[in-house]
């Protein structure tokens, strides 16, 4: 093995980060270290500076063969709990500052100690000063892929690298090899030692396992791949469709026929593996949904169902917005429906799906017929409508508006000119417009051009014109008064659909806020509803066979079924909301509507949340169960089995025993007895608990007597007191907080070094007293502290004198008489309990 460049080499050029090369398998043992030593070897003969940094060999010999020839660096040393360990050296790296650095499994942990707590941190850092680095890792190391890797195999995957790490990598190569290849590998000893072959072909290397993470590699690598070329396709403006993986557009427009459009393209893509499907709705662009939010929201839950996703865009041309939305996924086909709009339509207008199929250019347009096709199409009434009170103000000023003109212009002692009193009367439409909307102000215009020919057009006094330009400035002034009145009404209505979309939004705004804010119960939603809506009182209704069952009332006399109310909006299948009082407009009923969206997806949600929480309890029970039979078949027949041998010694008829003997014997069964004792007495406490049936009872105590009695039964040498009398009298249950102290303390001594005892202290603040037990013992780790006080948490305890109860007893006790417990790390190495007990007769801060 070579240890020295042959020949001096150029390091990474300046102001430049390396790119990173990732070998990427399925599983140990695919070969992903052979082939980045086999790459290392192709580089080094092409002249590139390449060093190792870090490579794994695990004894394998054509592993270590690879290695001859390359140049090592030195291991970075450390020593951890007693124990020495290697990592890679990043410092000596960067000293020695080559053109390529290979490392190792990339999501390493490093030891305690090391510069950094993750290897890829470390080649991070390598990157960041401009060398080239090359890595493995395998599948089950990717921390998006955790979850669906324990899934498979069983096993939660400690060491874990973010997936930004790998996608950011300048070449992903993948190293495959076929799980009977790979199982084979290992039953010729090429992977693992001989003693462990066995297990792990019956454990993870199982046929089904290995085809399921290879699986996912694959799926993995794939989506990576896709998104480079998605980048490459942007960078370089490319809008043609590149039929790289079957993606399937459905057109979906909240009608009824796009459940079948849906299950068509689920039907279609679901023909070639790793295809994908994606329905897309699209919004006019004034924002108003063309179609029911409750019905959008069932065909999102049928594609998402059918594993696809659901996206919404906005534009003008309904068309063009589906074509571009195609175009910008890289999909290779496009479902659509048949036109719903009736044959004189269409004879005018070109249809949705024709329009698709002439602007799709490359993608495959598929037309796909329905039972509404060709039915009409039945747009909903979004029209806002003005008040009464101003469309009467607007006939009114529309019919005496052209009266009080005509008079006034009339007693003007010299005309104005036609010009002028065209433009007066055009005022006058534009103002009942504004004031009465469309009709008023077209039989303003109408009346209008009536009274300017009458009137102020030669010859007065006959609805006749003489002069054509007169003529000619009527027929305009009709034209423009009607196209000004139209648009002025337009922009009305607009406004007010604007402000109908504000409040529903804010309404809608109102649940979600009240979602966030832990509101998510039935009665708090149908309280919701009765609020905006200004009703009697609502009611939430869940079918239960042939009757309904009430599950939330809010307001007086609520209705009990669907037939007493006066409005019903659907929540879901089994579950409606029933609403008694004024009756609904249009445009309440379609909130209404969305309401009941929203509820049906809060309850739902918050249904798989209490599952997820009682499965929750159940694992933590199970787990429980299972690590108690699993301690109580050690810890508890170890002291059992002890004072059985014990005293059959003592009663054995043929053996004559010695005082010395039979007071040794004696002692052991009392020793066992009081280790049984205590353990009982633990699983007794944690009963205790759990069930809630601690009572303490808490009075005015002192200190520098409790801790003497919790320390009682341990050697006087083992434990070391320092709690002054001068402490103030604490708030607490002496009976149970000795328990705590004498848990903690025993705790303690088990981990301390032989020869160093375990130290007590005590001071006091405002309003707490502090008892501190040290120990210089190998201490917790930072990652393992948030188990310490969880019941059966061994945490390298390897005698058999608990059941790991100790500090769970602990916690819990100290939790019921109002004290806190927590861990520190003692300085120079081990672990200090704090126990935080209050002041009697003061109030903490």
């Amino acid at each position: 093995m070579n240890d020295t460049p042959s020949t001096p080499r150029p390091g990474p050029p300046p102001g430049r980060r390396g790119r990173l090369t990732v070998y990427f398998g399925a599983a140990p043992g695919v070969g992903k270290t052979y082939a980045m030593l086999d790459e290392a070897h192709r580089r080094r003969t092409r002249g590139v500076d390449v060093v190792v940094g870090y490579v794994e060999t695990h004894g394998r010999a054509p592993v270590v063969a690879l290695l001859e020839g390359l140049e090592v660096l030195p291991r970075q040393e450390l020593t951890y709990r007693g124990q020495s360990f290697t990592e890679l050296d990043t410092q000596a790296v960067l000293r020695r500052s080559p053109r390529v650095v290979l490392v190792d499994e990339l999501a390493h942990t490093n030891v305690p100690g090391s510069a950094h707590a993750r290897r890829w941190q470390d080649v991070e850092e390598l990157l960041d000063a401009g060398m080239d680095v090359v890595t493995t890792v395998n599948v089950q190391h990717l921390e998006s892929l955790n979850d669906d890797v324990e899934a498979v195999t069983g096993v939660r995957q400690r060491e874990t690298v973010p997936d930004h790490v790998v996608r950011q990598a300048y070449q992903i190569q993948l190293i495959d090899l076929a799980p009977e290849a790979l199982r084979r590998r290992l039953a010729h000893g090429n992977i693992y030692r001989a003693d462990q072959i066995d297990a792990s072909l019956s454990s993870y290397f199982r046929l089904g396992n290995l085809t399921a993470l290879r699986e996912l590699a694959l799926l993995w690598l794939a989506d990576r791949v896709d998104d480079a070329l998605i980048s490459y396709r942007r960078e370089h403006a490319i809008s043609r469709t590149w039929p790289t993986r079957e993606r399937v557009v459905v057109a979906v427009t909240g009608g009824p026929e796009s459940e079948t459009l849906i299950r068509r393209g689920a039907r279609i893509a679901q023909r070639a593996a790793g295809s994908e499907l994606l329905a897309v709705h699209v919004l006019s662009g004034d924002g108003l949904p063309a179609a029911a939010p409750a019905t959008l929201e069932a065909q999102r839950r049928l594609v998402e169902e059918l594993d696809g996703s659901f996206h919404t865009v906005i534009g003008e041309d309904t068309a063009a917005a589906v074509v571009d939305f195609a175009a910008a996924v890289n999909a290779t086909m496009i479902v659509v429906g048949v036109s719903r709009r009736s044959r004189w339509v269409r004879v005018l207008t070109e249809s949705v799906g024709t329009e698709i199929a002439r602007l799709a250019e490359t993608v495959d347009v598929h037309l796909v017929t329905h039972e509404q096709a060709r039915r009409g199409r039945r747009r909903p009434n979004r029209e806002a409508r003005l008040p009464f009170s101003r469309t009467l103000a607007g006939w009114a000023l529309a019919v005496a508006g052209p009266v009080a003109l005509t008079a006034v212009l009339h007693l003007v002692p010299e005309s104005a000119g036609l010009s002028t009193e065209i433009l007066l009367y055009l005022a006058l439409t534009v103002g009942v417009a504004l004031v009465g909307g469309l009709w008023p102000a077209l039989f303003a215009a109408v009346a209008a051009f009536l009274a300017l020919n009458f009137f102020f057009t030669a010859p007065t006094g006959r609805l006749t014109v003489a002069d054509p330009h007169n003529l000619l400035a009527l027929g305009v002034f009709v034209v423009v008064a009607a196209a000004v009145a139209s648009v002025v009404h337009l922009a009305v209505l607009r406004s007010a659909q604007a402000a109908r979309a504000r409040a529903e939004a804010s309404a809608l705004a109102q649940v979600a806020r009240s979602v966030l804010e832990g509101e998510d119960t039935a009665e708090s939603l149908v309280s919701r509803v009765r609020e905006a809506f200004t009703l009697e009182s609502v009611a939430l209704l869940a079918r239960d066979g042939a009757r309904w069952r009430t599950v939330a009332t809010s307001g007086s006399s609520p209705p009990r079924s669907p037939e007493e109310a006066d409005t019903v909006a659907t929540v879901d299948p089994m579950r409606v909301l029933a609403l008694r009082g004024h009756s609904l407009h249009a445009g309440a009923r379609r909130v209404l509507e969305a309401f009941a969206t929203q509820a049906g997806n809060i309850l739902e949600y918050r249904r798989l949340r209490e599952q997820a929480e009682q499965a929750r309890l159940l694992e933590h029970a199970e787990a429980t169960r299972t690590a108690l039979l699993a301690a109580v078949s050690h810890d508890l027949r170890t002291p059992l089995a002890t004072i059985r041998t014990s005293i059959d010694g003592l009663l054995a008829p043929d053996i004559r025993l010695g005082a010395a003997d039979t007071a040794d014997l004696t002692r052991t069964v009392a020793d066992a007895t009081a280790r049984l004792e205590r353990l009982i007495d633990n699983l007794l406490d944690l009963s205790r608990l759990q069930t809630g049936s601690v009572a303490p009872v808490l009075r005015a105590a002192s200190l520098d007597e409790i801790v003497p009695l919790a320390t009682e039964g341990l050697a006087t040498a083992a434990v070391r007191l320092d709690v002054p009398e001068t402490l103030p009298l604490v708030l607490t249950d002496p009976g149970l907080l000795e328990r705590v102290i004498a848990n903690v303390v025993s705790n303690a001594v088990r981990h301390a070094p032989a020869g160093a005892p375990v130290l007590v202290n005590a001071s006091a603040t405002d309003a707490h007293v502090e008892v501190r037990v040290v120990d210089t013992g190998p201490g917790v780790s930072e990652d393992r502290k948030e188990h310490l006080f969880e019941p059966f948490q061994r945490l390298g305890d390897t005698s058999s004198g608990g059941l790991g109860l100790g500090l769970a007893v602990a916690h819990g006790l100290a939790g019921a008489v109002g004290a806190e417990i927590s861990a520190e790390d003692t300085p120079g190495g081990g672990l200090t309990m704090v126990l935080t007990v209050p002041v009697a007769g003061r109030r903490a801060p």
